[in-house]
């Protein structure tokens, strides 16, 4: 690439991305252009968190969770006890990205302004309650690693939601998001708490990162994990950093450590080995599964944007509002979403429903020849040894036929 001179100033000039490059870009950035990106085993998963930055922790269970499910999208040997033991040997730990997550241990210290704040009285969910708290430290202190099931409720009405958790519990959740505890491990989906310095590896890094350092981080990482962002998606769920990151993105791209790419009217920043990025194949014919909590998806706006996908989970949709189904799936052929599957699995029977398949591609006998494999592939992750289909839609006209055909392909495992 030319480079041009302003004074003493080197400047790269825009460079302008046609979709079909974005779509690689932040395919071959995200790991999903090709199968074990990051390699195999607990080796695989960790240098995929570590690359990512960060993988979402949600509490949804019709299948796999999503942070078991994000990883074996990268790692396909994935098992669930591998976060469990990158926990255990103290590569990563779990705390607040944009949401619940869990974080490469090397980027501990990038979590301690936002603990650093909750502590000096920025409210997260809930009001300190200094008795509660007091006691719990207490009892972690002396009795070690703990659940929020191991304090009595204070009276013996049964909670109805987060918002009517009893005190010891709210003090355990305020203690952890101030840095105070930390989460050993999680038994079922219930966290496990401990003191912070008791759960540290050894030489830690905890000086705490000026304002400058915490801005480079987040753009840094968000750009290696996603090839290009604005200012808005390096932010995105962090109230009052945009500004602070443009001004940050700006003296970056002064110094030539960012350059800034187009897509269409939009302007993003980019690394400076987005030339390299572009070199690297994609495996065309690699259909991934994906969760709607997939670093690759969760912002509905970028995903639009890159790939002309309009993608909505409808979970949170009222039932008779839904178009696709209650936890519909992208589905990602190659460097193009295609489609969307609303999935289920039957813990009691084993059987793996797909409630509704519908289909956004014109080469429907092609995809669904592909789709076979990868379908046989997350039945497996899923524990399922059967498999029923309920509905195939399409963009195209199916007809009736051509609607049981394709379910009779799919139900053959």
């Amino acid at each position: 690439m030319a480079k041009f001179y302003l004074g003493n100033i080197v400047i790269l000039p825009l460079f302008e991305l046609t979709q079909k490059q974005a779509s690689k870009l932040a395919l071959v950035s995200q790991g999903l252009n090709k199968s074990n990106a990051f390699g195999q085993g607990v080796n695989g998963v960790n240098a995929a968190v570590k690359h990512l930055s960060y993988i979402q922790i949600d509490s949804i269970s019709v299948i796999q969770r999503a942070h078991h499910h994000c990883l074996w999208s990268r790692v396909k040997n994935y098992q669930p006890d591998f976060i469990e033991q990158l926990i255990a040997q103290k590569q990563i730990f779990e705390y607040w990205s944009h949401a619940a997550a869990y974080l490469p241990i090397q980027d501990y210290r990038f979590s301690l302004p936002k603990k650093h704040a909750i502590a000096a009285g920025e409210k997260h969910w809930w009001e300190k309650n200094p008795i509660a708290e007091k006691r719990v430290l207490q009892r972690i202190q002396q009795e070690g690693p703990l659940r929020a099931k191991d304090f009595e409720r204070d009276n013996t009405k049964k909670g109805s939601g987060w918002w009517d958790w009893k005190p010891d519990k709210v003090a355990l959740e305020q203690l952890f998001i101030e840095g105070e505890l930390m989460v050993v491990e999680r038994r079922g989906f219930q966290k496990v708490y401990d003191l912070t310095e008791r759960v540290l590896p050894a030489g830690i890094d905890t000086t705490v990162p000026s304002t400058n350092e915490f801005e480079r981080h987040l753009i840094c990482s968000y750009i290696r994990a996603h090839g290009f962002a604005n200012a808005q998606q390096i932010s995105y769920l962090r109230k009052g950093l945009k500004n602070n990151i443009t001004r940050t993105c700006q003296g970056m791209l002064e110094n030539n450590e960012l350059q800034q790419v187009t897509l269409g009217d939009q302007t993003y920043y980019a690394l400076p080995n987005i030339t390299d990025l572009l070199k690297q194949s994609v495996n065309r014919n690699l259909v991934n599964i994906l969760s709607p909590f997939d670093n690759a998806v969760i912002q509905r706006k970028r995903l639009s944007e890159v790939f002309g996908f309009d993608y909505q989970i409808e979970c949170y949709v009222p039932p008779t509002k839904r178009q696709y189904g209650y936890f519909s799936l992208p589905l990602l052929w190659g460097t193009e979403f295609v489609g969307r599957m609303d999935t289920k699995i039957d813990r009691k029977t084993q059987i793996f429903h797909i409630q509704n398949l519908h289909l956004e591609t014109a080469k429907v006998d092609e995809f669904v020849e592909v789709l076979q494999p990868a379908i046989k592939a997350f039945i497996q992750f899923n524990h399922g040894v059967d498999i029923k289909v309920h509905k195939v839609t399409s963009e195209q006209t199916l007809g009736a036929n051509k609607e049981a055909n394709i379910v009779q392909r799919l139900q053959i495992l």
